[in-house]
């Protein structure tokens, strides 16, 4: 580790003007959510891009949200074995030890792992396709929707692919058991959500039309 750096000075600055307002404010609710543990009321699986801020979007606060982040948002189907499943591993944790009653997958427009998997699908992104590629080999989660819209047949708005990347994972969701027994006991709640950054919109996946409409 003698390739670790120190902070840079901009975010020692964020931090320190951190620690003298927000948090000298509101010292006893941090202390009670460290005494207390976590009891988070929803889990959200979101994407890494940094223009999504789940937490600004819905208002909360700390100890509010149980919160998963990776490229494009997906959830891949139950698949136990001993390779590395941090995604899964979140799913089952939020699941059967914290026990939320709402799991929600926001998407999001512009998404570049999306557009990356767009673009490798129709040839244009052969680096993805490439089998030493982490993120290409995560996007094929996503192959069922873009099956489900055509496939290479069709000319497939990046949009819509968003919005199955949402559909993609709540479908596999129902493949967890832990998941499955929660949702058919009426403990736990699936929704599917997408946003668009630049208008702030949001809209929800309906189970009943199949389609996206507005919150």
């Amino acid at each position: 580790m003698d390739k670790a750096k120190p902070l840079p000075a901009y975010l020692v600055q964020r931090y320190q003007g951190w620690k003298a307002t927000g948090y000298a404010e509101n010292k006893a609710w941090y202390r009670r959510l460290a005494d207390e543990g976590q009891r988070p009321r929803a889990m959200i699986v979101s994407c890494c891009d940094s223009r999504v801020h789940v937490t600004s979007i819905f208002g909360a606060d700390q100890g509010e949200f149980f919160l998963h982040r990776n490229i494009a948002n997906l959830v891949p189907p139950h698949e136990p074995g001993g390779d590395y499943h941090g995604t899964s591993a979140a799913v089952e944790y939020a699941v059967t030890a914290l026990n939320v009653t709402h799991l929600i997958v926001l998407g999001h427009s512009n998404c570049g792992g999306v557009k990356g998997f767009h673009d490798m699908c129709h040839g244009h992104a052969p680096e993805l396709a490439d089998e030493k590629s982490f993120v290409g080999r995560w996007m094929s989660i996503l192959k069922p929707g873009f099956e489900r819209l055509g496939g290479h047949d069709a000319q497939i708005p990046v949009r819509e692919l968003e919005k199955e990347a949402v559909i993609v994972s709540l479908n596999n969701l129902m493949t967890f058991p832990f998941v499955r027994d929660a949702v058919e006991s009426e403990v736990l709640s699936l929704h599917g959500l997408w946003t668009d950054i630049g208008e702030g919109g949001l809209e929800y996946f309906d189970t009943e039309t199949k389609t996206f409409l507005p919150v």
